[in-house]
């Protein structure tokens, strides 16, 4: 296997004495076309362009000397250190890092990172990576062919954000752009670059000619303020916050969802960052909002147009995003983007039906008779669905002990076959 193996990250600046001497030593040079191509790599070395990382590491293990592998900025963050150091290889690394492409956009938009969400999109990931842009108000997004900042925006339909989009970092031809998501797909971009999707709160983009964000709701619980620093990075919007626990009273929401039924619903809806909700007859929004501080982008849709106002300032007040959809299912569905769960209040079959066509991976549905579950039930299992049935009953008591209020409603939980 090779003698020595460094990594170098390369981000436009000379190299530090210690890359230059890797590289006046190396025997064999791995990287881009461009890096191949920089005054520093030695003409004597064999040079191979980085295609396929696995390949590249077979060729470097088998080598007799000294090699020195190119990557853009710092390569041990979405780079080339992990794939170089899987076991299958052998390789043992010495890594000096340059300054990464997520770090480099965030100071030329003059902005803090530490509470940034950092995703990769690519035609695997993009859906997922969109969601993450929908729950969280700072999101880095490295992009790749495919899956760049006009897919991105796209699949933004109905959210508002602002984009910085940074192409060519550290080059000659670096340029940084900054429009708002609904002119994105208007242009075409340079690959490589680096998104940065901001929304929250209308505030400005130091350093980007005073540009200004796209106006949201708050971005962050209701504690934080413009500034104020964190103690962990990438911090959820809702976990850690001012209020703990989830499955929180109904009346802390409005008083439509009990408890109990909420906790079960969250449960088996089990929504997760990169996910995205739908939550249909969202009525006070009580579901929506635990499933947003949960990480997921969530969709909350109601007929009711004072419903919508009501959980629009829910979200608000507890500091999360929520795309809030007036209209009426099944028909205010067709355009919305896939769910990956979906959670419908007072369930129509109608409503089921066309929610298990578009094929979540969980559906979860609430009735409040016997007759409507059963249809519920049947359109489910038609549907595609294995079906998990529950009654839930609860008895408030007073102070003295005694009945107040009793509660039975029919729950169904869908998994896809």
């Amino acid at each position: 296997m090779a003698d020595r193996v460094t990594v170098i990250g390369w981000d436009g600046s000379p190299p530090s004495d210690a890359a230059r001497a890797a590289l006046d030593a190396a025997t064999l040079v791995a990287g881009t076309r461009q890096h191949l191509a920089l005054p520093y790599v030695p003409a004597d070395a064999e040079h191979i362009v980085l295609g396929s990382i696995d390949i590249a590491a077979r060729r470097i293990a088998g080598h007799r000397g000294t090699a020195v592998v190119l990557a853009d900025g710092d390569p041990g963050f979405f780079g080339v250190v992990r794939a170089l150091r899987d076991p299958e290889h052998g390789l043992e690394l010495e890594v000096i890092p340059g300054v990464s492409a997520v770090a480099r956009a965030f100071a030329r938009a003059g902005m803090p990172w530490d509470d940034a969400r950092v995703v990769v999109a690519t035609s695997r990931t993009l859906r997922r990576a969109v969601n993450v842009c929908r729950s969280y108000p700072k999101v880095a997004v490295l992009t790749a062919p495919g899956a760049g900042p006009a897919e991105v925006a796209l699949l933004l339909t109905g959210v508002h954000r602002t984009f910085v989009i940074c192409e060519a970092l550290g080059t000659d031809h670096e340029q940084i752009s900054v429009l708002t998501s609904d002119k994105v797909a208007d242009h075409i971009w340079r690959d490589p670059n680096v998104v940065l999707v901001v929304g929250g709160a209308t505030s400005a983009l130091p350093g980007i000619a005073g540009l200004t964000a796209a106006p949201l709701p708050p971005a962050g619980t209701p504690a934080a303020k413009p500034g104020a620093g964190g103690w962990i990075a990438g911090r959820d919007p809702g976990f850690p916050g001012p209020v703990r626990g989830w499955a929180l009273p109904a009346a802390d929401y409005g008083g439509h969802v009990p408890a109990h039924v909420r906790a079960v619903q969250l449960a088996r809806l089990g929504p997760r960052t990169g996910d995205l909700v739908w939550d249909i007859g969202a009525a006070d929004g009580a579901v929506a909002v635990e499933a947003a501080r949960f990480g997921a982008a969530v969709i909350a849709v109601d007929r009711d147009a004072d419903a919508c106002d009501w959980i629009t300032a829910t979200a608000r007040r507890t500091g999360v995003q929520i795309q809030v959809v007036h209209g009426t299912a099944p028909q205010a569905l067709e355009d919305l983007p896939e769910p990956d769960v979906v959670r419908i209040g007072c369930a129509d079959p109608d409503v089921v039906a066309a929610c298990a066509a578009r094929r979540p991976e969980r559906i979860v549905a609430t009735a409040a008779t016997r007759d409507t579950a059963e249809a519920v039930d049947r359109a489910l299992t038609e549907g595609g669905y294995a079906v998990e049935r529950m009654l839930l009953q609860s008895v408030a008591l007073d102070a003295g002990w005694d009945e107040r209020d009793r509660s039975v409603d029919f729950v169904l939980c869908a998994s896809r076959q």
